[in-house]
């Protein structure tokens, strides 16, 4: 199992994906609407369209959505009971809450899942998509031969 909020999907989630692979059957938890709303004011691409996209990636059996009022997939942990629970770059142990859970019930923590280090950031990519339509990037003329 690997969770993520996968808005926008990018190219560090493929590769926590297919890496988690290499260990089975992955189970895909994405984050709720709601939980993103409440984390960054907006909603980027929706459960559905979302779901739709890692659905289509080597390895995936199921993409399925959780109860995150908590601010953790814990309750997605206990409902499937993974073998489980693949982390990427960005997330240790002192920042993952499904630790206790994933004690509780047996499931291996593995980390740095498709890398060691975080490859992309969702938010960052929304971040440079809201300044390019504030500000228009330079357009640089090139030289014409004179030949």
């Amino acid at each position: 199992m690997g969770a993520s909020e996968f808005d926008p999907v990018h190219a560090g989630h493929i590769r926590l994906i297919r890496a988690a692979a290499a260990h089975g059957d992955v189970i895909v938890i994405a984050n709720s609407d709601n939980w993103l709303f409440e984390k960054k004011g907006f909603v980027f691409m929706d459960f559905k369209a979302r779901a739709e996209i890692l659905n289509a990636i080597k390895g995936v059996i199921l993409v399925d959505s959780v109860e995150d009022s908590d601010g953790t997939v814990c309750e997605a942990i206990q409902r499937h009971k993974p073998d489980f629970f693949a982390n990427g770059g960005d997330r240790g142990r002192s920042n993952t809450p499904e630790q206790d859970v994933c004690e509780q019930l047996g499931v291996e923590l593995l980390w740095g899942v498709g890398g060691d280090k975080k490859l992309a950031s969702s938010s960052d990519l929304v971040k440079n998509v809201r300044q390019f339509n504030e500000t228009p990037p330079l357009r640089h003329k090139t030289k014409v031969s004179e030949k």
